[in-house]
């Protein structure tokens, strides 16, 4: 994902090592102080039970008077506390010896009852669980050897991100307050382990369980619910491995700041966000369809293409941070607002009418009748959904938009049809899937919307001809030595192309069903290029398509026999031998 330097992975490691020192191992400690009393008990009993063996007279073979020492009395105690009993030793017994052997072991099994009794006491104990998933979780994170992601928030969004990225190979590591969240990993469908801890991410030692000071560990995303937690994991990752890239989840403006003070974090506001996106489809809607398309991973359908009017009054329920933020871009769009709010200020904005949305005479005095678009833009899903029956009432022919905050309402909001719905979580997963996945696309989503509508529309076009309406594959092929040996030769002749790049390795005059969507040469980004676009050595390319056609290009570029027919037509033995047999050397 990103290059790392020298010294401050070694200052990761040096505070690693200082925190586990600081530390020690919990569970021994935990152990030692819950099972101290029985284990001085036994010791007791054993210790007494044994002097007094040594202590009571006994008899030898000839009838002499004779006492057990300290190591024949260790050993017989021994066996016989354990339940093993060889016997009487060395002599047999005195009547004394026997009744004082009764005594200790019936002390003895008052003891080990009183042991066990604690032991299963300890097992069921909380916080000795809760020890001992720490140790367990500890010991999975620090033997992980490959680059990993660090997730804090296993809500929605880290659910949606978690599979996506999983999907793509990428390895997690998961830490949530939810103790039910992080035992769901065991049973989710991921294709590798992904370890869990239950614990407040706000907390640096919970972080550094996590690995956060792990020499793999690539990247933070602070993806919870609550601003405060996801400022406090920024904050951490940016004091204690500044050179890690994170990705903080907000819905505060002022948090916002507030992050960036630390370092140079990646701040997603979903508000601002969806705000972003409207004002995109208002102006162009085909390349708000293509945007959508793309973020949404692997196995997208290509969405629909939203039409919101461009022109008219919108009406908007729900004066909080959503509807601050969406009223300030529909009127940086030159659109006017009417907002709706229950609780009035000190001093209301003009265009504000106070009053429940749900009332026929608050509708009524906003003027409903004559709106082009109505969003419903509250906290609750069941207040929005009543507000987006209550509008469609009142003007069937809005254009509705509507916020969901809660995953158990899909099905609610997927029967009323809603024109544009905000579910911020997906909007969090999309985007931060957009950079990790390939940062190519990233670069092509962000200066797609620069190209106009036109070649958006004509994009859309050439991936649905050779996709589909479902997006099976994206990635990123650069042309060099490690990852197109067989074209280093040819891309230095100086006319490679990508037409010839994309001629299929069965026929060479049919085409690869694959769409160039990028080629970035010396930080400079050439979008949607065309097949005569000129491919030099070095060349990063953004590719779309099907996975056989994936595969099929994968043999142009690694495969010299492949590629000597692909670009020049020449049928070149692929063996040694039949190149030694038909004399026909292979081209580098």
């Amino acid at each position: 994902m990103l290059g790392r330097g020298e010294e401050r992975p070694r200052k990761a490691r040096r505070w690693t090592r200082i925190a586990a020192a600081v530390q020690g191992p919990p569970t021994v400690f935990l152990i030692l102080r819950r099972m101290r009393a029985p284990l001085i008990v036994l010791i007791t009993i054993f210790a007494i039970s044994v002097l007094g063996l040594t202590l009571v007279p006994g008899r030898d073979e000839t009838g002499q008077p004779a006492r057990m020492g300290f190591f024949d009395a260790f050993y017989f105690m021994s066996y016989t506390a354990t339940t093993i009993g060889y016997g009487e030793i060395p002599h047999e017994f005195t009547g004394a010896q026997r009744l004082w052997v009764m005594a200790s072991i019936y002390l003895t099994v008052i003891g080990w009852a009183y042991a066990i009794g604690s032991l299963l006491t300890l097992l069921q104990d909380r916080a000795f669980r809760q020890a001992l998933a720490l140790q367990r979780f500890t010991r999975t994170v620090a033997r992980i050897r490959e680059p990993f992601l660090l997730i804090a928030g296993y809500g929605q969004t880290g659910q949606l991100l978690g599979r996506s990225l999983d999907a793509l190979g990428r390895r997690l590591v998961v830490v949530d307050s939810n103790a039910e969240r992080v035992d769901a990993l065991d049973i989710d469908a991921y294709r590798a382990d992904v370890p869990g801890l239950a614990g407040d991410a706000r907390n640096p030692q919970t972080l550094e369980h996590a690995g956060l000071g792990h020499p793999y560990c690539e990247g933070v995303l602070a993806l919870t619910d609550d601003d405060e937690v996801n400022l406090a994991v920024a904050m951490t990752a940016a004091l204690v491995r500044p050179e890690l890239p994170v990705i903080a989840r907000t819905v505060s403006p002022a948090v916002g700041y507030r992050m960036a003070a630390f370092g140079s974090p990646t701040v997603v506001n979903a508000f601002d966000r969806y705000g972003d996106h409207l004002r995109l489809a208002l102006r162009a809607p085909a390349s708000y369809q293509l945007m959508v398309w793309l973020e949404s991973g692997l196995g997208a359908t290509l969405p629909d293409r939203a039409q919101p009017p461009r022109a008219g009054r919108w009406v908007l329920c729900g004066y909080g941070r959503f509807g601050r933020e969406l009223t300030e871009d529909l009127h940086a769009e030159g659109l006017t607002v009417t907002v709706i709010d229950i609780a009035a200020s000190a001093d209301p904005d003009p265009w504000v009418v106070v009053g429940d949305g749900s009332e026929p005479s608050v509708m009524a005095r906003a003027d409903l009748a004559h709106a082009v678009g109505f969003v419903a833009g509250t906290d609750n899903d069941t207040t929005n959904l009543s507000l987006v029956a209550a509008a469609r009432r009142i003007n069937p022919h809005l254009f509705v938009a509507s916020r969901q905050n809660r995953p158990e309402t899909a099905p609610l909001f997927a029967a009323m049809r809603v024109d544009s719905l905000l579910v911020p979580a997906e909007v969090v997963a999309h985007e931060i899937y957009a950079q990790l996945s390939t940062p190519l696309l990233w670069h092509f989503l962000r200066e797609m919307p620069a190209l106009g509508d036109r070649w958006a529309a004509n994009m859309i076009t050439r991936l649905h001809k050779h996709c589909g309406r479902r997006l099976h594959g994206l990635w990123r092929t650069t042309l060099d030595a490690d990852e197109a040996p067989a074209l280093i030769r040819w891309l230095r002749d100086g006319r490679a192309t990508l037409r010839d790049l994309l001629r299929h390795p069965d026929d060479r005059d049919e085409r690869l069903d694959i769409v160039p969507l990028l080629i970035l040469r010396d930080e400079q980004a050439t979008l949607g290029p065309a097949d005569d676009a000129a491919l030099q050595a070095g060349d990063q390319i953004l590719f779309a398509g099907q996975p056989w056609d994936r595969r099929a290009l994968l043999d142009t570029l690694t495969v010299d026999s492949v590629s000597q027919y692909v670009l020049y037509g020449r049928r070149v033995p692929s063996s040694w031998v039949w190149q030694r047999l038909t004399h026909s050397p292979r081209s580098g």
